[in-house]
């Protein structure tokens, strides 16, 4: 696509739900794993004897960092063979300009995101920004995991 058919495409989707992605499980191994990457080691994440007997919520839980930096993954901006936008050579993440922490995971919780963009606007280079509001779904919970307004930069 071009930079002229993503701008039509993109005017369409303003207030839409542009991306629902799979369920992914987020396991204890997910959430040492990130822990050693971060050296955020506190108990809460990743030490399940003493979270089943002194955490809120009986068990270990996810860094809320964990669950953000996920945002490129379960948006399917990584998939090289599914391209979110035909064309664009590069997606870049731009910032964020709000993110809340609204629910834990638990470990062994399944999380998806739904995002809605927001707006969009080209920008000196040749390329489009893109805003989303992005929402972390836990599988079974009402209450959302996260909620961020993400931007993106797309290059083409």
């Amino acid at each position: 696509m071009s930079i002229e058919q993503v701008r039509e495409q993109l005017t369409k989707q303003v207030g839409q739900e542009v991306h629902v992605s799979d369920w992914v499980v987020i396991d204890q191994s997910r959430i040492d794993a990130f822990a050693a990457a971060t050296d955020d080691r506190q108990w809460i994440h990743v030490n399940p004897t003493r979270a089943a007997a002194e955490s809120p919520w009986r068990g270990t839980i996810a860094h809320g960092f964990l669950t953000l930096s996920l945002i490129p993954y379960l948006r399917g901006l990584v998939d090289a063979d599914r391209p979110s936008h035909p064309g664009v050579r590069t997606v870049i993440n731009y910032g964020l300009n709000k993110v809340r922490f609204t629910n834990a995971v638990r470990a062994g919780a399944e999380i998806r995101s739904r995002s809605v963009l927001l707006a969009f606007e080209e920008f000196k280079g040749g390329g489009i920004q893109i805003t989303e509001q992005v929402t972390i779904d836990i599988q079974g919970e009402t209450k959302p995991a996260c909620i961020a307004e993400v931007v993106l930069r797309l290059y083409f």
